[in-house]
């Protein structure tokens, strides 16, 4: 009785039709449409082997082990992904059902897939290309965000030029592939904490031009989210000196007073949690503390009568009730 029965091809046959078809596919011939075919009838041959049918459990892992190898030998992966857009819609499906099943393939501690992406990032920079691409954006996403799991891949993608497209995938017009590129956008600042704060510490004056125009940004959803975000980097602890540089400088501090009055009430409650940072600090540097001493009666008027139907929100009062009391507080710095 031979291994895989009689009607079922090893991993190695299937690996090997699946890149044919996706060969021929490329290259466009007059055979696409049975290309087109093979493409879709293959992938779900490996989707079965990885996931099981409602007739038949997934394969051993030592077939499974098979198959991860003949894909890393093949190259396969990232030639899916290059041809991800010629691939039908359910076949698109089917790749990131298989890529996310390979990537989070564990031996032991190891994650062999994982191991193998680093050894090609090209792979990672594909799949964040895929944002400009409206038919594949949301497929590229779904597998982006499962690499961002893993810190290795995380870095790779965080210390890339392309990192710094996700700016532009965030606003573009479509929104729920401008919705997507957020959550990857935030997966990769937030998921590694210690990652994440070296990178920005590093990366400090770029990523920061960069997200002061997501914060001016003409789109609502945008400012929202990335004055969210920016309230969520500046409150962890991991982000310290990042934290004590932002709100050390006094166009910041202008900028979320200006939020603060916007006509959303939503970018308005954001807002607080980022002014309240700078209110807060108890080292203000000299320019900070001038602007909320010039300002210190409008301030406490304000916030005296801000978002006051909240009156659920017993942590957002206490916060208010401190800052009022820190604002009333404020004297001018003592030449020694």
């Amino acid at each position: 009785m031979p291994l895989f029965g009689k009607s079922q091809k090893s991993p190695a046959e299937v690996v090997k039709a699946l890149k044919e078809a996706v060969n021929a596919l490329e290259r466009g011939d007059k055979k696409a449409e049975k290309a087109q075919e093979d493409v879709s009838k293959n992938l779900v041959l490996i989707k079965n082997m990885l996931y099981g049918t409602s007739d038949a459990e997934p394969q051993t892992d030592i077939i499974v082990a098979q198959l991860a190898q003949e894909l890393y030998n093949s190259n396969l992966l990232l030639l899916l992904i290059q041809n991800l857009n010629r691939i039908d819609f359910e076949g698109k499906k089917d790749v990131a059902q298989v890529f996310n099943n390979i990537l989070r393939r564990q031996i032991g501690t190891r994650s062999p897939t994982v191991e193998y992406i680093c050894t090609k990032p090209e792979i990672l920079f594909t799949l964040m290309a895929g944002y400009e691409h409206q038919e594949i954006a949301l497929n590229c996403g779904t597998m982006l965000r499962e690499c961002a799991r893993y810190e290795a891949l995380a870095k790779i993608m965080l210390y890339s030029d392309d990192f710094f497209n996700f700016f532009r995938y965030v606003e573009v017009s479509t929104f729920d592939i401008a919705s997507d590129a957020f959550s990857t956008f935030k997966e990769l600042l937030t998921r590694h904490k210690i990652l994440c704060a070296e990178f920005l510490e590093i990366n400090y004056d770029k990523v920061f031009s960069h997200y002061q125009r997501l914060l001016n940004s003409e789109n609502y959803v945008t400012r929202r989210q990335s004055l969210k975000l920016l309230g969520e980097l500046l409150l962890d602890r991991h982000n310290f000196t990042v934290m004590t540089r932002y709100i050390s400088n006094p166009d910041n501090l202008k900028l979320m007073m200006n939020m603060l009055k916007e006509k959303s009430r939503n970018i308005q409650f954001e807002a607080f949690h980022v002014f309240k940072v700078f209110v807060a600090n108890p080292n203000k540097p000299k320019p900070i503390l001038d602007i909320l001493l010039r300002n210190q009666e409008k301030l406490v008027e304000f916030l005296t009568r801000f978002h006051t139907d909240r009156s659920e929100d017993e942590q957002f009062n206490d916060e208010k009730a401190y800052l009022i009391k820190q604002i009333k507080e404020l004297k001018p710095l003592t030449e020694h």
